[in-house]
């Protein structure tokens, strides 16, 4: 049984279809960037494969998975040159609701003059004369790039700056960034099998002030399978949850240092039941720990 099957999905993902963006805005879990106080609503949408389409068909599902997660209450959408098609595909399909849209892309390339062409492509592809945020991914060059972002940001082209990792990769070279840089945003993996963030990078970002963002919160999918096709335990009445999907979301976006998730998906049903946990309450510390308990049993 995949995520489309788990408990009560349907119904929650038409019931999160029916409220109007107004009552969703209102009741989001908004979390307030500390370089700024700027509230986010702690559930972005990522676009890693998912967005690597070029027919207009593809394109047009993307746009509509687009304007479920703006109707959601949702506003990051994030993603890079190194998802293939993913930057033009936002910038054909973004829907009218989308004006709002918090954008962060990233530079993935070596040389300050390519990284500066690379950029430069990315406005193109969104259509977009300033960034929210832009990331050096996967601390691909990270001096030389950071050095150029610093001096866009002076220059108004872009709001905030931050580097990448993901799947547990150089987390001694983001806690030296993290000390020397001025960044203002950390993207990093985190999830119900992959928690050693907990140990020393969450911390020091709540330490330093920085946002964090969190890739992967379903490990790519590999939270899903025989353990979430069982029922849901009683304590998702006390979060509001109604699948797993909602479950391991607010697991993640109740972590104190904790920005804001950006799981992919290219399913309007995905992004439906995704965005619903930005209402209702999070789990508390110990809530916390029975959903990690629980799931380690299932």
């Amino acid at each position: 049984m995949d995520r489309r099957r788990a408990l009560g999905f349907l119904a929650a993902a038409a019931g999160a279809a029916s409220l109007p963006r107004p009552a969703l805005a209102e009741a989001a879990l908004a979390r307030p960037i500390p370089a700024s106080g700027e509230k986010l609503p702690p559930v972005g949408l990522g676009t890693w494969l998912t967005f690597d389409v070029t027919s207009a068909a593809d394109r047009a599902v993307r746009g509509e998975v687009m304007r479920a997660f703006f109707e959601g209450g949702g506003l990051m959408v994030d993603s890079s040159p190194m998802y293939g098609a993913s930057e033009e595909t936002i910038g054909a399909a973004l829907p009218a609701n989308g004006k709002a849209m918090f954008s962060a892309t990233k530079v993935w390339t070596v040389g300050a003059l390519a990284g500066r062409r690379q950029l430069e492509n990315s406005y193109r592809l969104w259509r977009l004369q300033r960034f929210d945020l832009l990331q050096v991914h996967n601390f691909l060059d990270y001096e030389t790039h950071l050095a150029t972002l610093k001096r866009m940001k002076a220059e108004g082209r872009v709001r905030y700056i931050g580097v990448t990792t993901s799947h547990g990769r150089r987390h001694d070279l983001a806690e030296k960034i993290m000390r020397e840089e001025p960044i203002d945003f950390i993207q990093f993996t985190y999830n119900l099998n992959d928690r050693e963030v907990e140990e020393r990078l969450l911390p020091m970002a709540a330490e330093r002030k920085i946002a964090t963002i969190i890739n992967r919160p379903f490990d790519g999918g590999s939270l899903f399978g025989a353990r979430t096709a069982k029922p849901l335990p009683g304590w998702a009445r006390e979060i509001d949850c109604a699948s797993w999907a909602e479950a391991f979301l607010k697991w993640v976006v109740a972590h104190p240092a904790v920005t804001c998730a950006i799981p992919a998906t290219s399913k309007v049903t995905h992004v439906r039941e995704n965005v619903r946990a930005l209402t209702g309450p999070l789990p508390d510390a110990a809530l916390r720990k029975r959903i990690a308990d629980d799931y380690a049993r299932a």
